[in-house]
């Protein structure tokens, strides 16, 4: 090769990789909703404002994912069918929450068997349409950031948290959210309101369950369970990073395309380093000064959160990025930070995203494969 070929060539892959950031960065100007991010964030400051006050702050992760989760849940349409959904999702969510955070506290093989078994059930759901398989993939990863968040308060002996007290939290964001949408009803003049998250898809048909969709879940449940095996097995310092930081960035579904992996991967990367780096800032506070930072930190990631529901559809990668870093904010709180710590919390940042992008890898051999194998009818 000559020397002429050798940077022509280093030139089109450059190229290549800026088209190809260009294209995860992308913004789509058109899919910024404010109303829904302000509906939001108005929501999020009642549960806020009330563990403030009542000085137990440790239950307010529960609090805004309920909230969060029941607003991507909520089917539109009438508001009859929009309180029955969200509540029945609400009572499976409190099912979630009171497994994630009884078991917590126990011996890591205990969260590695619930962490397969709820990321494969999760997996599975596809099979009950597309709508119920996004609402189990959302329960799954609001399982993996409780068992981390409950990890992280037990090895605190000045923390105090009570299960039925962190499902009675995630219940009442939930049906924080029920209640918003009624008075907007009532506002609207009783009038049948589309999806509050339009990009979400709606459909319930049944779909059958094909071998290599079963084989994606499996793996992805395998995935999980290292990563859970991993971070608690070997007693990791700040650990729990690993499965958070994996469960955002790991392909959700076999046929998601390669741009939104890419994007994903992207998101949770960015997402948890900007967390870490806000989390540094409570490293060698001590007294008022490190409660002021808390509460202050406490609503960055309310806002980060409130940026998740305002950029669904602007951009993949930063809604991904605002809200992995939302929820680690919170997830990181009550352990304390110094330079190590944040050190360590990268570290596992990148091994869970690894693990991401090794599942989106068998996941793509397994879709070309598929691809190339005829069907029954041919």
């Amino acid at each position: 090769m000559t020397s002429e070929s050798r940077p022509a060539g280093q030139s089109i892959r450059r190229g290549k990789a800026m088209t190809w950031l260009s294209r995860v960065f992308e913004l789509n100007h058109a899919g910024l909703n404010w109303p829904r991010a302000v509906a939001f964030l108005d929501a999020a400051l009642v549960p806020m404002f009330v563990f403030w006050v009542i000085g137990h702050e440790v239950y307010l992760l529960s609090a805004l994912f309920g909230l969060l989760l029941a607003a991507l849940a909520d089917p539109g349409g009438g508001y009859g069918r929009r309180a029955y959904y969200t509540s029945v999702f609400a009572l499976v969510g409190a099912g979630v929450t009171a497994l994630a955070f009884g078991i917590g506290s126990e011996a890591w093989g205990w969260l590695v068997l619930a962490s397969f078994g709820v990321t494969l059930a999760a997996g599975l759901a596809a099979a009950f349409g597309v709508r119920r398989f996004v609402n189990a993939l959302l329960l799954n990863t609001w399982f993996v950031v409780a068992i981390g968040f409950e990890s992280g308060i037990d090895a605190d002996a000045h923390v105090t948290s009570y299960v039925w007290a962190q499902v009675l939290s995630w219940a009442g964001g939930a049906a924080l959210w029920i209640t918003v949408t009624f008075l907007w009803w009532l506002l609207r003049g009783r009038t049948d309101q589309s999806k509050p998250f339009s990009e979400l898809p709606g459909d319930t048909s049944r779909r059958k369950l094909t071998r290599p969709l079963i084989l994606f879940a499996v793996i992805r449940a395998v995935a999980i369970a290292g990563a859970v095996a991993l971070a608690f097995g070997l007693d990791l310092s700040y650990g729990s990073w690993i499965p958070i930081a994996a469960m955002i960035a790991m392909k959700p579904r076999l046929e998601q395309a390669a741009l939104a992996s890419a994007q994903r991967l992207a998101g949770a990367l960015i997402g948890s380093i900007v967390a870490a780096l806000l989390l540094w800032v409570t490293a060698n506070e001590s007294g008022l000064k490190l409660f002021a930072v808390h509460r202050g930190l406490e609503m960055v990631a309310l806002v980060l959160l409130m940026h998740g529901a305002l950029t669904r559809f602007w951009n993949y990668a930063l809604y991904s990025a605002a809200i992995a870093a939302g929820a680690l904010i919170l997830v990181g709180l009550p352990q304390p930070s110094d330079n190590a710590a944040e050190g360590y919390r990268v570290l596992w940042t990148l091994c869970g995203v690894g693990i991401g992008l090794s599942v989106m890898l068998l996941a793509g051999l397994l879709a070309k494969r598929t691809a190339k194998t005829p069907s029954p009818q041919a």
